[in-house]
């Protein structure tokens, strides 16, 4: 086909040959060109933003991948978190208690870490949020089963100690049942026999006759043997270790001297009267810690279920106490 072109000319009759311009050659050229590029820039722009490519897909198919891996994740720490909560229940009110340990504080147990600075370096991402949260989640759980493997530390020591602990921990009368007239004051709010006003009476006054004799409640070493203590009068202390003390007031006569290693149901002394008393009787203490609590839950070796309700009972009638 001629790429020459022609006109018919009305006037002439004729044809003639149609010359064309550079000029408009350039700009035929360059509307060619913006239509073309205008066409290719909305083909684009919509292939870009409404249709994926394979490579996008695949990315797509992998993120969502991904966000399913974490909601699974977390569903697992979550479960974790659980039963790492149910052992630090039995660990603190259980096992800890059977062995006379402190339980761990919550504020310890559950400690977190400070800073955001810690995660920086998971921020700027479309799913940061989601990932610091289970990062931090598993940070949480891994500190909290390190504070747990050393409970389980202290705790399998204790184990090993339970023995000499079962040995040392008061768990007799200082008097023999059959020596025993009665308790007449227990632990708490007494009547005082010689001011008749209120006080705190921090132990309990076993009565029996004078000489009669007195026992060690658990093993231990004697730490006090004297009169000097106001009050009390003649009065043995004995150190059973674990925390453990008791004391033993107003004997007649003292049966051991300090630094002897004593044994449960030893013979350390004889009931009587001395210090601050008004008759006769051994008053008994049993101190945690440094702190002195009721000896009463402590005569489970040689009561039975019966004796040691009645004497509940009877040590928690008001009274008036004997020293």
């Amino acid at each position: 086909m001629s790429k020459i072109q022609y006109k018919f000319n009305t006037k002439s009759l004729t044809y003639e040959k149609i010359t064309v311009s550079i000029r408009k050659r350039v700009w035929q050229f360059l509307s060619y060109v913006a239509t073309g590029t205008v066409f290719a820039t909305i083909t684009i722009f919509i292939a870009y933003n409404y249709f994926d490519s394979p490579k996008e897909k695949q990315l797509k198919r992998e993120i969502e991948e991904t966000n399913l891996q974490y909601e699974l994740l977390n569903n697992r720490v979550g479960q974790i978190s659980e039963v790492l909560s149910d052992i630090q229940e039995r660990d603190n009110n259980v096992y800890r208690t059977i062995f006379e340990a402190e339980p761990i504080p919550a504020s310890i147990r559950e400690a977190g870490f400070g800073g955001v600075d810690r995660y920086k370096a998971l921020l700027g991402y479309n799913n940061s949020e989601l990932m610091i949260e289970s990062t931090k989640r598993i940070d949480q759980i891994s500190k909290q089963l390190y504070i747990q493997s050393k409970s389980f530390d202290e705790l399998a020591k204790l184990v090993k100690n339970k023995e000499q602990l079962l040995a040392c921990i008061p768990a007799i009368q200082p008097i023999s049942n059959k020596n025993l007239k009665h308790v007449p004051s227990g632990y708490g709010w007494r009547t005082d026999p010689i001011y008749k006003t209120a006080e705190f009476h921090a132990g309990l006054d076993f009565t029996a006759n004078t000489g009669t004799e007195i026992y060690a409640t658990g093993d231990g070493i004697v730490i006090t043997a004297d009169a000097a203590a106001q009050g009390y009068g003649n009065h043995v202390v004995i150190s059973h270790g674990f925390g453990y003390q008791t004391l033993y007031g107003h004997m007649s006569k003292i049966a051991v001297k300090i630094g002897a290693k004593v044994k449960r149901g030893e013979l350390i002394g004889y009931v009587g009267n001395t210090g601050r008393s008004t008759g006769p009787h051994v008053h008994y203490e049993v101190i945690k810690s440094g702190e002195k609590i009721n000896p009463i839950n402590f005569f489970f070796n040689d009561l039975s279920p019966a004796e040691y309700q009645e004497m509940i009972t009877l040590a928690s009638r008001p009274s008036q106490s004997f020293d």
